[in-house]
């Protein structure tokens, strides 16, 4: 058995494009830059949190490397990233890109998304859990 949740909902902008496009994001959610800059720190860090969506659902912001497309992509967090990969493949999804901890995959449509450990605090409250 393990567990997972759509724990992020992130929009992706190339560098060259970020900072207009943080600076729009956070005008319509009403939510001011970090303090620190980001997540860990300034412009060395791709993430820049933005709020909460319903569900304790965080959006953030990404700084993605030039030339790649703007666009919105999820993370779903799992307490075990090798189980829920095989889930959502069988599920239709593919996977694209195997990185240190964590998987990048598209649903059958084209769209990417992320499956990634545990990252929130709310994980417990909110994920579901899959007899794999």
């Amino acid at each position: 058995m393990h567990r997972s949740r759509i724990g992020v909902v992130l929009i992706d902008h190339p560098t060259d494009m970020y900072d207009s496009a943080a600076a729009f994001w956070r005008g319509a959610t009403g939510h001011d830059l970090a303090p620190d800059g980001g997540s860990g720190g300034g412009h060395d860090d791709p993430y820049e949190p933005i709020g909460t969506l319903g569900r304790a659902v965080k959006l953030e912001l990404q700084r993605t490397g030039r030339g790649t497309p703007a666009r919105v992509h999820l993370d779903i967090e799992t307490d075990d990233v090798e189980a829920e990969t095989a889930r959502l493949i069988r599920l239709g999804a593919t996977g694209v890109e195997e990185r240190q901890g964590y998987r990048i995959m598209a649903d059958p449509g084209g769209m990417a998304f992320c499956v990634v450990p545990v990252q929130t605090d709310e994980f417990d409250e909110h994920a579901v859990s899959w007899s794999s």
